[in-house]
């Protein structure tokens, strides 16, 4: 592992427990942001490997093999605990890195997917549930896989119609800052119709990427008057990484609470700092650092 000594500050103690925060590029921060909303007192990493970004159009191997790289390194910088703030790692790669990669009684990881779609049952009123995400997640049938999984072992009667509908033009345009131009305006209502053209009944929609909170007003301005509830991950992930450490003290009891976040980089750090103002609506300093 390369790392560039123009940072020596970048090797953390590794006494200092803290938590990790993993997405291929910038869609994570709306996570991350949420995260530290909900718990300000602890010390988090995050690191966006937006030189490989994007994960979708790659094989099941190789984002498992990036995804891990990423992972590992957090846990070298002293992370007890690692969430994977990106569906599309976490549809194909969290799995296996939770039963063959880590030790469990030292290490933990952590996805996007399951804390969503377990908040869905009590959100929707009619059954007919939308996702809208990557074509890497929508390919995964993840989110498919997961909200049956919950149904079949809620104590309540549960019928879900689900709906995918990939996104393909929605990352890009976030990415570029274009998100508010009529060109963007165009593929969200196209996305949206061709959605609700599958199922005119849909009362829930997920958002199954992490860019796009960003877009939610836009969404929801579209949607509005139609009953249809819209649902980003940050506010339940962030809950949920709450109920997970009240019920694992070992967990909760050695993370630092210095109330500190560090950011790394696989891309140059001064774009990664321009890009990342826009979702954290805040400024910011970020590391590089080379993942083999």
């Amino acid at each position: 592992m390369v790392i560039h000594s123009a940072h020596p500050r970048y090797r953390t103690n590794i006494h200092a427990m803290k938590i990790g925060v993993f997405d291929s590029g910038y869609g994570g921060l709306t996570i991350l942001s949420k995260i530290r909303q909900q718990l300000p007192q602890y010390d988090y990493l995050y690191l966006g490997d937006n030189a490989r970004a994007p994960y979708g159009t790659r094989s099941f191997e190789v984002i498992y093999e990036y995804t891990w790289q990423a992972v590992n390194w957090l846990f070298e910088q002293g992370c007890r605990l690692v969430i994977i703030a990106c569906n599309t790692a976490s549809a194909k790669a969290l799995r296996t890195i939770q039963m063959h990669n880590i030790d469990p009684t030292t290490q933990r990881v952590l996805g996007v997917i399951r804390p969503t779609v377990e908040a869905v049952p009590a959100i929707t009123q009619n059954g007919h549930i939308g996702i809208l995400a990557t074509p890497g997640t929508v390919a995964s049938n993840s989110y498919v896989l997961e909200l049956e999984k919950t149904c079949n072992l809620s104590p309540a009667p549960c019928n879900l119609k689900i709906t995918q509908h990939p996104c393909p033009m929605w990352v890009p345009l976030i990415e570029a800052g274009e998100q508010q131009t009529d060109g963007a305006t165009y593929f969200i209502h196209q996305d949206l119709d061709e959605l609700l053209a599958q199922d005119p009944l849909i009362d829930t929609i997920i958002l199954g990427c992490t860019h796009y909170p960003l877009i939610q007003d836009q969404i929801d301005q579209y949607l509005a008057g139609r009953g249809i509830r819209t649902i980003a991950q940050g506010e339940i992930v962030a809950q949920s990484l709450e109920d997970y450490l009240t019920r694992h003290t070992d967990i909760r009891e050695v993370l630092s609470t210095d109330g500190t976040c560090t950011y790394f980089t696989t891309e140059s750090a001064t774009k990664f700092q321009s890009s990342a103002s826009r979702f954290l609506q805040a400024d910011i300093a970020a590391q590089h650092v080379e993942l083999p």
